[in-house]
């Protein structure tokens, strides 16, 4: 056997089931966006670029979608790694009674999402909740109301249920890479005079740099494409004011039936996700970091 091929032989398995469950279902739907589909006949007809059209000259929704996606990842992406890290800090650093405060952390990621999106509804909710009036105390709200009917305020929800989910995410693998760090770099740096806040700037953070750009890549797509705590909290309204881009392709094919602009709506988010992705990527190559 050429010793070349036998690479490819052993591959081949893996190589399949790839082909067989990712690729095929990718290009099957894409194919679904040159059709309008008639489930009520059960017939499609072919409408060529049409939709892709639709989406670039007609659709004001989908702009409104994608600003409030930026939005809504962006912000969630901020507390949810400022706050994951600054719990990864503390819990490397240990102190009196970790053990017991530990395992409370990372509850979050342990509850379902949609249990997660009832209890913050419940938590908005004046009736039922006592955010509303926590609100009122501090001089947010002369009254207390729930957020999530006001347009200007009801991403706030969400974005706050989503980064409670989030943190211990970041919580988790930022602590994993502060422990690989030998301690010996540390009580060097010390010996030389280095602050704690010098060690952290150039020594923490250049090392963890790596870990930093694969989670804040991993958990942005994540968050992109996360639509069930604004489903359950939200469902997109007030006035589309919570819609992404996500949840408009949840409303678009199984409220409104339109399979093929809802694919045109994922090829258009799959394609914002890879520009995002293959940055991080060059940005990761190009960094002079060294482990």
């Amino acid at each position: 056997m050429n010793k070349s091929f036998e690479p490819w032989l052993y591959l081949a398995p893996m190589l399949l089931f790839i082909l067989l469950l990712v690729l095929v279902p990718l290009i099957t739907g894409i194919s679904y966006a040159f059709y309008n589909f008639d489930l009520i006949s059960g017939t499609r007809e072919f409408v060529g670029l049409d939709q892709f059209i639709r989406i670039l000259n007609e659709d004001e929704i989908f702009l409104t979608s994608l600003v409030n996606t930026l939005f809504w990842t962006s912000t969630s992406l901020f507390f949810q790694f400022t706050l994951g890290l600054a719990l990864a800090l503390l819990l490397n650093n240990g102190f009196r009674g970790i053990k017991l405060i530990q395992p409370v952390l990372f509850v979050p990621w342990a509850v379902p999402s949609f249990l997660i999106g009832l209890m913050w509804v419940w938590m908005f909710n004046p009736v039922t909740g006592p955010l509303p009036y926590l609100f009122e105390w501090l001089g947010l709200m002369d009254l207390p109301e729930n957020i999530l009917s006001d347009p200007d305020h009801a991403m706030w929800g969400p974005i706050t249920a989503n980064v409670w989910f989030g943190i211990p995410f970041f919580t988790i693998m930022l602590l994993a890479a502060l422990r690989s760090i030998p301690r010996e770099i540390y009580e060097a740096a010390s010996m030389d005079g280095v602050s704690g806040l010098q060690a952290f700037r150039h020594i923490t953070l250049p090392l963890i740099a790596p870990t930093i750009i694969i989670t804040l890549m991993i958990r942005a797509i994540w968050v992109a494409n996360f639509a069930e705590i604004i489903i359950v909290m939200t469902n997109g309204g007030p006035a589309n004011s919570t819609q992404i881009v996500a949840t408009y392709i949840y409303d678009t094919a199984y409220q409104k039936m339109d399979f093929g602009y809802a694919s045109v709506l994922s090829i258009a988010l799959l394609f914002m996700l890879m520009i995002y992705g293959f940055t991080l990527g060059h940005i990761r190559r190009k960094m002079k970091v060294y482990i």
